[in-house]
């Protein structure tokens, strides 16, 4: 067990404690998450997989290519999730886009929306709307201060543009392709319900900006990664754990994200989400992508820890946000 799992073992063990024995294993898997590089041009604080300026890590063509054969080959794969670091920061992410969209029914791109302003990266905005890709937004809170607080100096007022950019090409809008914003709590704390929290945001940012969107999700901050490290240089380790461990809720089990995805690291490696790939924890069969192009992805056991509390605490959560 490494430092970053070692540091969790506050509270009891997470696989014991599950509800389901049966929800320790994987389901038929639909969505292949890709973290195509950990490059950001920020360094979020609550970062769990600790991208940032600094970062050089970037996924290959060679493995980008297996990762589209791996799906082309799979009749139960249907979404492409593209993740980071800013995956825009990747040399070779147009390219991997466009192909994304001649195979799967639904691809997600993950953007931290200030990447979009930045020289070089201007005419993504417009390739989103021609490829007809379902933006994933971060946007931490609907006021400047909190955001700022949160993702740096100047973040909220970009990423505002960057909004109303997309909005003005038709990205979030009745009739044009999807627009979904994430909220990360800004502290030691689960997030608030995810339905009173999206209709708040519709409210705040359409009336202060005129902004649209289709959905928000509300992820719980995972204790790992930059999150992680805050957590136990504040003293707030043990506390968080406490919270996540009594708000666990068995009824969350069935949905988690790492039932029906795999999540593809920039080298090949092969995790169960991308938390596992944050703490380096690989999935049980020690399987790179190279090996599901030769057999195929197969029904497994799931690499679990003290971090999965995170994802089964009160109304769940997953990439995609709230899971019950």
């Amino acid at each position: 067990m490494n430092d970053q799992l070692k540091r969790l073992s506050v509270v009891p063990a997470f696989e014991p404690h599950m509800a389901d024995p049966e929800a320790a294993y994987t389901d038929i898997i639909t969505t292949m998450q890709v973290n195509i590089g950990l490059q950001c041009n920020q360094a979020c604080k609550h970062c769990h997989v600790k991208g940032g300026p600094d970062r050089t890590e970037a996924m290959s063509r060679e493995v980008m290519e297996c990762c589209l054969d791996v799906f082309r080959n799979d009749e139960h794969l249907n979404t492409i999730d593209i993740t980071g670091g800013a995956p825009e920061m990747n040399p070779d992410f147009r390219w991997f886009l466009k192909e994304c969209c001649k195979l799967a029914d639904t691809v997600y791109v993950r953007t931290n929306l200030t990447i979009l302003e930045q020289p070089g990266y201007e005419d993504l905005p417009e390739l989103y709307r021609d490829l007809g890709v379902t933006v994933f937004a971060s946007l931490p809170y609907y006021r400047e201060k909190d955001a700022d607080r949160q993702r740096g100096k100047g973040v909220f007022q970009s990423s505002i543009r960057m909004l109303q950019k997309l909005n003005s090409l038709g990205i979030g809008e009745p009739g044009g392709s999807d627009l979904n914003l994430v909220y990360n709590p800004g502290g030691a704390f689960l997030p608030p319900e995810q339905g009173a929290m999206g209709d708040l945001y519709h409210q705040k940012l359409e009336k202060d900006f005129g902004i649209h969107f289709t959905n928000l999700f509300a992820i719980t901050n995972n204790p790992v990664g930059r999150f992680g490290d805050f957590l136990e240089r504040s003293g707030n380790l043990e506390r968080y754990m406490n919270t996540l461990f009594d708000a666990y809720n068995p009824a969350s089990e069935p949905a988690m994200m790492c039932r029906f995805q795999i999540s593809v690291g920039y080298d090949g490696r092969i995790f169960d989400c991308d938390f596992n790939q944050a703490v380096d924890l690989p999935v049980t069969t020690k399987e790179t992508i190279f090996d599901l192009r030769k057999h195929g992805i197969q029904k497994r056991h799931i690499a679990l820890a003290n971090h999965c509390y995170g994802c089964t605490a009160g109304q769940g959560s997953s990439c995609g946000g709230a899971t019950n």
